[in-house]
């Protein structure tokens, strides 16, 4: 079977040479005193903003709506096209590539909690996807970011199994080191991650993009078992921001009538240590998960 997340990263960054406009953009930031998210409710409430406290450095990028943190979901082909490309039923939390965003329904904010209901917009043609709802919990716990995401399917038409985003991930290109245990491998490797997508079976669940540092962002996504990640290089100014590491946790479901689907991811910023530390020590009793180091 064909990955459709390889189809869709591809799509993102070749929007390097076709990219407009920004829209208007409406945040909300949540800041702990230790470390700062701020999500886009001009954009379905998307995590477009994760930074230490007080720091002015982001390490998401937010280059378009396809970047961001979101949940993007794929299901048959239709009748769609994509700049000159036949593409497929893909519901995006955040917009499409033209532009056209995604709708918020509903936004709560508190202290260290962010909740949001959105309706997604197909990536390809902008509608709006009625038959589609997601749900997002954020919550700051300590130097943890914990994200809670849902799915909800109430079309009657029934997809073929793809593989998902769960959820798609954008960071900031100079994150060009991932760290992660491949399947049958004793122990972390480190490597640059080349373009196209690259497909990994992994042995462990948590994976870490750094700096030339050793400085970036710990993923912790429960249950994982592969992914699919790759590094674009963007191009000449204003196109340079475009660059970009992306990485993906993907899990192969089939959306049906009646499909729902929940599941967490865990953010952290810092060294390998401290990033193993804390989802060890914060994340696993959020999650009632075991944390393999």
């Amino acid at each position: 079977m064909k990955s459709i997340t390889f189809i869709l990263a591809m799509g993102f960054s070749s929007l390097l040479l076709q990219a407009g406009p920004t829209p208007k953009e409406d945040w909300t930031y949540l800041d702990n005193g230790k470390i700062r998210v701020g999500v886009n409710r001009s954009a379905g409430a998307t995590l477009g903003w994760l930074s230490l406290s007080q720091v002015d450095f982001n390490y998401l990028n937010r280059f378009d709506l396809g970047r961001y943190v979101q949940q993007s979901w794929y299901g048959d082909r239709d009748d769609s096209d994509w700049n000159g490309k036949p593409w497929r039923w893909n519901p995006v939390q955040g917009g499409n590539w033209q532009y056209q965003p995604a709708k918020v329904t509903k936004f709560k904010a508190s202290q260290n909690r962010l909740n949001s209901t959105s309706t997604p917009v197909h990536w390809a043609n902008g509608k709006s996807l009625e038959e589609v709802t997601f749900r997002q919990t954020l919550e700051l716990h300590d130097h943890v970011v914990a994200i809670e995401f849902e799915m909800t399917y109430h079309g009657e038409q029934s997809h073929a199994p793809r593989h998902q985003e769960l959820p798609a991930i954008f960071l900031d290109h100079t994150l060009k080191h991932l760290h992660c245990v491949k399947k049958g491998e004793s122990g972390f490797i480190s490597f640059v991650p080349g373009w196209p997508n690259e497909y990994v079976k992994v042995d462990r669940d948590w994976f870490v993009f750094l700096n030339d540092a050793g400085h970036g962002i710990g993923i912790w996504a429960p249950g994982t078992e592969a992914l699919t990640c790759y590094r674009a290089q963007g191009g000449g100014a204003p196109h340079h921001k475009g660059a970009c590491s992306y990485l993906a946790p993907i899990k192969t479901m089939a959306i049906k009538p009646g499909f729902i689907y929940h599941y967490r991811a865990f953010f952290t910023i810092g060294s390998i240590p401290e990033i193993k530390h804390r989802f060890h020590k914060i994340a696993a009793p959020i999650a009632k998960a075991p944390f393999r180091p």
